[in-house]
C-alpha cells in the first residue's frame, strides 16, 4: 500500500495535464497517477488526429469555448518550451453549396464571439489556400494548427516524474472507498491511500465515477472514427486542414482532411457505434460494452432521432466508395486508389437518458473526489487549462499549510 496526497486516475492527456499543473503549483505534494495500460496516452490521446483547435465551433461562454482558447495558448507555450514540433498552419471550413452558407455564417459568428481570428473568404481566396477544394466560400482560421498529442503526453509524464510525482502503469482501478479523511483506491498494482482523488478516465469515465460512489452525469457510449491515409502521390490535394460545414443536428464535424505533423495527410473520420469501448477494429467486440450501449434508453432515443444520418455513417464504414464520395464533396479529385486504411480512434460520447449528448465539459465534485465525467474535443487542445481549473477547485480543499509556488 502506498500513500499520496493526491491520486489521479487516468494517464491520458487530461489526467497528465492535471498532475503536471498540480506539481507545478504545489511541488511538495505527493502525487500519484494510475494508468491501467502499459504506457501513457494509449486511448483517446494516442489516437487523436493531432489538431490544435481554435475554439470556433463552441457555444460562447461554454467551458469548451473558454478552455479551448486559454488552453490553446498554454499548449503552444508548453510545446515551444519543450521543443515539441507544432505547426500553426491554419484551416478552412468549406461551404460547397448555397444551402450551407447560413450555417457557415453561424459558425463564423461564434468564432467572432469567442475571439477567434477568422474571416469569411471567397472562392478566389480559397483557391489560393486550397486550390483543389470544391468550395464556393469558406471560413479561414489561420490560428488552427497540428501537433502530436502523444508526444505531449509523454513529455508531461517526464515532467511529472521530475517534479517528484509517481506514475503507476498497468494499474487498473478495481475499487474505491471514499472515507471521511481519505480515499482508498484499489488497483492491480496495489492499493493507494490518498487525501484526495481526481478521475480523468475518458472512455471509462462513467464507470470510474461510479466506483467513487458518485452517480455519473451521463453514460459513455463509444463511437469509432475510421480514417484513411492519402498516398504520397495525392497528398498535394490538401495543403493543410480542410473541413466541411458541419451538420448542426449531428455531434460530429464530418469527414475532413488533416495534414499530420510528422508528414502525410489523413482523411476522415466517419462515426459508427463501436462494439467495445476500446474497439479500434471492426472485429473488436466486448459484450458488456455493446449490450450496455444497445439497451441504454439514451442511445435508443438518439438512434431514433438520427437514424438516417447514422445509417449513412454505417454505410461509409462498409463501403470505401461511399467514403470517397463524401470526401469528393470537398476535394473532387480524390479517388479510392489514393486511400489506404489508417488506425481508427474511439471517442467517448457522454449521452444523457434523454438521448442528448453532453456537449460541454462535465466535472463532478464531492469532498474528497473530483470526477471529470465528460471531456470531449477539444480536450487535448484545452488539457493544460482544464488541469489548471481542476487544481484551482482542489486548492479550495487543501489545508492552509499547503503553499503553492506557482499562482
Amino acid at each position: 500500500m502506498s500513500r499520496a496526497d493526491v491520486a489521479i486516475i487516468g494517464g491520458g492527456i487530461v489526467g497528465l495535464a492535471t498532475a503536471y499543473r498540480l506539481g507545478e503549483r504545489y511541488p511538495d505534494l505527493k502525487i500519484v497517477v494510475l494508468e491501467k495500460e502499459s504506457r501513457l496516452a494509449e486511448h483517446q490521446t494516442g489516437h487523436n488526429s493531432g489538431v490544435l483547435h481554435s475554439g470556433i465551433y463552441y457555444k460562447p461562454g461554454s467551458l469548451r469555448a473558454v478552455n479551448c482558447r486559454d488552453g490553446k495558448f498554454a499548449m503552444m507555450e508548453f510545446c515551444e518550451r519543450e521543443g515539441i514540433p507544432i505547426d500553426v498552419c491554419g484551416k478552412v471550413i468549406v461551404a460547397t453549396d448555397e444551402a450551407e452558407l447560413p450555417q457557415m455564417q453561424k459558425i463564423f459568428d461564434r468564432g467572432q464571439a469567442n475571439g477567434v481570428k477568422c474571416e469569411i473568404i471567397d472562392k478566389a481566396r480559397l483557391d489560393e489556400l486550397e486550390p483543389h477544394t470544391a468550395g464556393i466560400k469558406a471560413i479561414h482560421v489561420p490560428e488552427a494548427g497540428i501537433l502530436d498529442y502523444r508526444q505531449v503526453a509523454e513529455r508531461m509524464g517526464d515532467r511529472i516524474r521530475e517534479q517528484g510525482g509517481r506514475i503507476m502503469l498497468n494499474a487498473r482501478v478495481v475499487g474505491c472507498s471514499v472515507k471521511t479523511e481519505e480515499v482508498v483506491i484499489r488497483s492491480t498494482q496495489g492499493d493507494v491511500v490518498a487525501d484526495y482523488a481526481i478521475t480523468c478516465a475518458g472512455l471509462q469515465a462513467d464507470r470510474v465515477t461510479s466506483l467513487t460512489g458518485e452517480r455519473p452525469a451521463a453514460k459513455i457510449v463509444p463511437f469509432r472514427g475510421e480514417f484513411f491515409d492519402i498516398r504520397p502521390a495525392a497528398q498535394h490535394l490538401c495543403r493543410n486542414l480542410i473541413y466541411p460545414v458541419p451538420d448542426p443536428n449531428f455531434p460530429f464535424l464530418g469527414v475532413h482532411f488533416t495534414r499530420m505533423i510528422h508528414g502525410g495527410v489523413e482523411c476522415g473520420p466517419n462515426a459508427v457505434l463501436a462494439f467495445a469501448r476500446e474497439g479500434y477494429h471492426k472485429s473488436d467486440v466486448n459484450l458488456r460494452d455493446l449490450m450496455g450501449a444497445l439497451t441504454y434508453g439514451g442511445f435508443i432515443r438518439m438512434a431514433a432521432r438520427h437514424w438516417r444520418t447514422g445509417a449513412g455513417e454505417m454505410w461509409r464504414s462498409l463501403s470505401k466508395q461511399a467514403f470517397v464520395r463524401a470526401l469528393q464533396r470537398l476535394v473532387p479529385e480524390i479517388t479510392a486508389d489514393d486511400l489506404s486504411p489508417a488506425p481508427a480512434g474511439v471517442r467517448a460520447m457522454a449521452l444523457g437518458p434523454d438521448g442528448q449528448l453532453l456537449d460541454d465539459f462535465v466535472v463532478q465534485q464531492s469532498d474528497r473526489v473530483i470526477n471529470v465525467g465528460n471531456a470531449p474535443s477539444p480536450a487535448a487542445t484545452a488539457s493544460l487549462n482544464i488541469g489548471r481549473l481542476i487544481v484551482e477547485n482542489l486548492a479550495e480543499r487543501l489545508p492552509t499549510t499547503v503553499h503553492g509556488s506557482v499562482g
